[in-house]
């Protein structure tokens, strides 16, 4: 009597990508475009410049001057991903700094206090403006174009139409502070190139732990050539990135505040039921309603975070100007609605990532800083700002009608 042996089934093969890094570059046009043009657009302005947009005093002051952009930029692609727009912040985060200065200032309060109570003005606002979008039903644009002006009369109100400046050194070290000398160095600083290869270590990990769950459900995956490339890269540019901070200033305490929230909303908005909800609104408000989405109540969060995120953009912008202004944050949103649009958010709602807009981000500072290096006039920076904006959302529609869909 024979016996018969079968063999163990073959777990199937992973379908990969292809290994040619530019048609993988290509295949997804909306996310590997930014990074292609963050790419290039340092590299003009490091030739125009002759290289002093790269030196590392230039790069330090980057990260410390338009910190408070990407802080917005990060509420502000919640909010877009939604299918909303917020047009406040800008004056939300001039009354959060006018509150911090009052308090601080003309009544010597503890920085902490004016810091908080900062925060505070800044979540109610956001209740405010969330209530008359989910509750009410006023378009977003509406109530934020008409908390643009509020906020700012506001703002004109609690300053009495004059500049106060003379933070405590503490607060101003929010955004000008630097860790510096904490783990020695010679010319540079090791505990920033430390922190650099940390970053360094968990990107690897979260390719890694990607791409073997990505193996496990049989989807497609990055063939090794391709990925090994992309952690080559990203690992020189953090790398170069570190050694410039640590040989100028240090490791500036603005960055680690902007570092613990881009990782804790990429988890919001990638691993939690509430950022699930965000993408199902904006990709289709119907489906979300029918599949028992509480919009209305989604809506009012988005809009309480985005005051909260103002808030904080507003204690790093005026602990960074030692003061408040009248005018303070003019133009703040549209730094941040950019941002978030150049870093691969649909106009339409429903699509975009925290990474894509801190590169959007980015690239906008990049733009700004390089533009006022080589000293050209207000009018130019304006057109040349308002041109890339128009490309960037240019660009979403060509790769919509690309794809086949509208």
């Amino acid at each position: 009597m024979s016996t018969s042996t079968t063999a163990p089934a073959k777990a199937p093969e992973p379908k990969t990508g292809s290994a040619n890094p530019l048609v993988a570059l290509t295949a997804n046009l909306r996310q590997s475009g930014i990074y292609i043009a963050f790419v290039l657009v340092v590299a003009l302005f490091a030739v125009l410049t002759d290289g002093r947009s790269l030196a590392a005093a230039n790069v330090s002051t980057i990260v410390t001057q338009y910190a408070y952009v990407l802080v917005l930029a990060i509420g502000m692609l919640i909010v877009i991903v939604a299918g909303h727009i917020d047009l406040s912040v800008g004056s939300v985060l001039a009354v959060v700094g006018a509150v911090a200065a009052r308090l601080a200032i003309t009544y010597e309060q503890p920085w902490w206090v004016a810091a908080l109570a900062a925060l505070a003005v800044g979540i109610v606002i956001g209740a405010w403006q969330g209530f008359w979008v989910a509750y009410v039903g006023v378009p977003a644009f509406i109530v934020t174009l008409a908390g643009m002006l509020l906020f700012r009369g506001l703002d004109y109100l609690v300053l009495e139409n004059i500049s106060l400046s003379g933070f405590p050194p503490a607060y101003s070290k929010i955004a000008t502070g630097y860790l510096n000398g904490l783990m020695g160095g010679y010319g540079y600083d090791a505990f920033t190139l430390l922190i650099g290869a940390l970053a360094v270590v968990g990107f690897v990990v979260q390719q890694l732990r990607t791409r073997r769950a990505r193996v496990k459900y049989q989807q497609t995956v990055e063939a090794l050539p391709v990925l090994l490339l992309k952690i080559v890269i990203v690992a020189a540019v953090v790398m170069w990135f570190a050694y410039q901070l640590a040989t100028a200033r240090g490791l500036p305490i603005v960055l680690i505040l902007l570092a613990v929230l881009i990782l804790a909303y990429a988890v919001i908005t990638k691993s939690t039921v509430f950022g699930r909800q965000v993408y199902a609104i904006g990709g289709n408000l119907s489906a979300a309603m029918l599949s028992g989405v509480n919009v209305r109540k989604v809506n009012f969060w988005i809009f309480v975070n985005m005051g909260f995120l103002a808030g904080i953009a507003g204690v790093i912008f005026s602990a960074y100007t030692n003061g408040a202004q009248p005018a303070a944050g003019t133009g703040a949103e549209l730094d941040a609605i950019a941002a978030a649009f150049i870093g691969g958010a649909a106009v339409t709602g429903g699509v975009g990532t925290i990474v894509g807009a801190m590169v959007g981000g980015l690239l906008v500072a990049v733009i700004n800083n390089g533009m006022i290096i080589l000293g050209l006039g207000q009018e130019w920076q304006f057109i040349i700002r308002g041109m890339v904006l128009l490309l960037a959302v240019a660009f979403d529609v060509y790769n919509k009608r690309r794809s086949g869909t509208r």
